[in-house]
């Protein structure tokens, strides 16, 4: 749970990174994107191979890694433990949930789309939250907390707020 201290720091950090930062990271946004095609394209080239039994395809696969590690770089400078395999996850999740949301609007499901949609949307904030250090995992945050101050209200999720944060300080449009 989080208590209202750590609620405090975290409406900090955002202040700072919006207000501080003036962030223009329209170009990081795009790279991104391009970073989840790479991920995908790692995956077809996978299961291609499989499929045909032809190793060149996984020589394909093998360059796109080093081009979507080599990009990723330029976005995730700082991290710790396994942050950026999570980031790479995020992304990743975050495409193939965009996708299968296209694919149920094209077949007329728009309720479940819609939710893909925003599931998408949210693992894409929470991995910007991540590598922006609006989002900082702590093992007390993990477990309930008897003496805590006051929760916040369960509308209020983590994701909620990073979706909210991240969504004010990412602006493609912003030149």
């Amino acid at each position: 749970m989080i208590n209202n201290t750590d609620l405090q720091k975290f409406m900090d950090s955002v202040k700072k990174a919006e207000s501080g930062h003036r962030l223009d990271l329209s170009s990081d946004e795009d790279l991104s994107v391009a970073i989840m095609n790479l991920i995908s394209i790692e995956e077809h080239m996978f299961f291609t191979a499989q499929k045909t039994g032809k190793s060149e395809y996984l020589d394909i696969l093998h360059q796109a890694r080093e081009m979507r590690k080599e990009l990723l770089k330029t976005i995730i400078k700082d991290y710790e433990g396994e942050v950026w395999c999570i980031s790479k996850h995020l992304l990743a999740a975050s495409m193939r949930l965009f996708e299968v949301g296209t694919k149920a609007y094209h077949s007329g499901d728009k309720t479940k789309a819609k939710d893909l949609y925003q599931k998408s949307y949210s693992l894409y904030n929470l991995f910007w939250g991540l590598n922006l250090g609006l989002v900082k995992p702590n093992a007390q945050s993990l477990t309930p907390q008897d003496h805590q101050e006051s929760p916040l209200p369960s509308k209020s999720t983590l994701l909620t707020k990073v979706n909210s944060v991240v969504g004010k300080i990412l602006d493609c449009c912003r030149e």
